[in-house]
């Protein structure tokens, strides 16, 4: 039971008997004890002043003095605010039914017997022509550990991907290999399908400039050059014929397609991050159509005279928004609206979350204003999880002039400075092999990247620097996972010795073994922030806070060597515990951690 829980009763009796109110659980609020000052919790006393009749330092006394005994071992009085100081043997136990809960962290919701709620967390949203850059790998860390964290919160949760595997940026690729590929494949390049198809997009991005540039030097001004320019009418052409099911560039499409979502799936599996659902452009933008033109039956939309259609969203404070070209192709939000659509009617889904740049901020705004003049009562209800941009020192990224940074060379690199990196402290270990040297550094090298990306408040842009990202010391997932390995260390040696269980004896506790246990103890509560706020940094810092409450009790107190038999069971258990619970909060990241390092 939680803390709190125990201390209400006792304060509404304390309170009752003071001075003879009955006072309601809600005005028994608590706080954490200021550092400046001696508690482990902190009871306001304010609510009950007017009651007393009495000044509010007073209130705090006599209802200190009411408390005293027990649980409640001291207190201290400042103003209106009673700090408590538990007894030792509340820490002890505390630290006993963490230790023997396999689920500890685990948040059950009360659903009165029926199916936990769903929520489904849409990340990733990959275009066909270009493999994933390091902005996917943000959003792919975000999207999956939301995922985790929402679990752990009680949630059924669907991971789901739309990939945006149609549209002119799709055209440009498939162009420029039809006209400057000779029958390259993977296989004949010995590159990833996705790798191959973006240096086709940036291939068309090259060519269509020198002709831009070349209708300019015939006096033709760049607006005008744009548009006229040969590559961009062939693929607005093709895009018309891929719309029109066209069966020679269908058959092209899906070809260059297949080799992209092989590359796709080599970059997820070596992430670690994976769907339960995914969804294609190519299926749902028809869906997405047929609501436009319903909507414009309704006259929710109108149709200009180019033939595009639009909706007028004046009465909501915004502008117009187009959902259908004069050409009759659809647009994003078209697409957006129809995979809306399609997951409802799939999914009974309670919560739809999207995991989108907070550059398309305006876009889920507008979507979310249209499904709801569609008549979906879903329309309003929709999140958009908006997070800052990953910056480099060098400025932005674009795809189409090939200034990315690819998410595979990126964790490619970073398993190899992990190597690089650990390999003198690896090399010590007893009987390592090389395979075993390997797998140590894909776990700290994705772990060093996942850590890094996931620390940060998600809702900020963020500077990624790979070298920060692997220190050993520090806010680091390599720290962590260090302090992981450590106490496993510890734990071997133990042998037998570390199963052995706490006795049910009064124990005192150094102040460092109290701080230690009282931060395991605050796990669920930084679940349940986490959930509250989908914020994974949360539980990234809370994931560091405890390795370094681990690491300053481990320097300054033996375990192995402690002579009093109960004390080093007592700081068995706590390793053992502490190791748990640094495990549970790095896979809520995401993040895996090594046995040995």
């Amino acid at each position: 039971m939680k803390l709190e829980e125990i201390l209400i009763p006792k304060v509404q009796e304390a309170v009752k008997n003071l001075y003879g109110v009955e006072i309601t659980p809600a005005q028994v609020q608590f706080q954490k004890t200021r550092a400046e000052f001696e508690g482990d919790i902190t009871l306001v006393v304010f609510p009950f002043v007017k009651a007393a009749r009495k000044a509010p330092a007073m209130v705090a006394q006599e209802v200190g003095e009411a408390l005293c005994g027990g649980l409640v071992e001291k207190f201290n009085a400042v103003q209106g605010f009673l700090n408590l100081s538990i007894a030792q043997s509340y820490w002890v136990e505390q630290l006993q039914e963490v230790a023997q809960n396999e689920s500890f962290g685990q948040l059950k919701r009360d659903t009165k017997g029926e199916e936990k709620p769903l929520m489904m967390v849409e990340y990733s949203s990959p275009n066909t022509n270009k493999p994933l850059h390091l902005g996917h790998v943000r959003n792919n860390l975000l999207g999956y550990s939301i995922a985790k964290i929402q679990e752990a919160n009680g949630w059924n949760v669907v991971k789901t991907n739309i990939v945006n595997d149609r549209g002119i940026h799709i055209c440009k690729s498939m162009l420029a290999w039809q006209k400057f590929g000779n029958g390259e494949t993977p296989e004949s390049s010995g590159k990833k399908g996705d790798h191959l198809i973006g240096d086709y997009y940036v291939r068309f991005d090259k060519e269509y400039k020198a002709q831009i540039k070349e209708l300019m030097a015939q006096g033709i001004d760049e607006e005008t050059a744009k548009k006229e320019a040969p590559l961009i009418k062939e693929a607005q052409a093709m895009l018309v014929k891929w719309e029109q099911n066209d069966p020679e560039v269908r058959a092209l499409w899906q070809k260059m397609n297949e080799w992209v979502y092989a590359g796709f799936d080599e970059t997820y599996k070596q992430m670690g991050v994976g769907f339960d659902k995914i969804y294609y452009e190519s299926d749902t933008y028809l869906v997405g159509k047929g609501e436009v033109e319903r909507g414009l039956a309704k006259g929710d939309f109108y149709r200009r005279e180019d033939g595009s259609v639009w909706a007028d969203l004046a009465q909501n404070g915004l502008d117009e928004k187009l959902l259908l070209r004069a050409d009759g192709t659809s647009v994003y939000m078209t697409q957006d609206i129809g995979t809306a659509k399609l997951r409802f009617e799939d999914y009974p889904i309670d919560k739809m979350v999207y995991v989108v740049g907070n550059e398309q901020e305006y876009h889920f705004k507008v979507l979310s204003i249209l499904l709801d003049r569609l008549g979906f009562p879903f329309g309003k209800e929709l999140v958009h999880f908006s997070y800052g941009m990953v910056e480099l020192p060098n400025g932005k990224m674009k795809s189409r002039e090939g200034t990315v940074v690819d998410a595979d060379d990126l964790m490619a690199q970073m398993i190899a400075d992990a190597k690089e990196i650990s390999k003198d402290k690896v090399n010590t270990l007893p009987d390592i092999t090389e395979e075993e040297a390997n797998e140590i550094a894909r776990v700290v090298g994705l772990g060093a990247l996942k850590y890094f990306i996931l620390k940060v408040d998600p809702r900020k842009n963020m500077l990624f620097n790979p070298e920060e990202s692997i220190d050993f010391n520090g806010n680091t997932g390599p720290f962590i996972q260090y302090t992981y390995a450590r106490i496993q260390s510890v734990l071997r040696k133990a042998g037998d010795e570390a199963m052995r269980q706490l006795g049910d004896e009064a124990m005192r506790l150094e102040e460092k073994e109290l701080a230690l246990i009282q931060r395991l103890v605050d796990y669920p509560a930084a679940v349940r922030q986490a959930g509250d706020e989908f914020s994974p940094a949360v539980i990234a810092n809370y994931a560091y806070a405890l390795a370094c409450d681990f690491n300053s009790f481990y320097h300054d107190h033996s375990i192995l060597n402690e002579a009093d038999a109960d004390k080093r069971a007592l700081r068995l258990v706590l390793a053992q515990t502490v190791a748990k619970v640094i495990k549970s909060a790095m896979s809520l990241l995401g993040i895996e951690v090594p046995n040995r390092m």
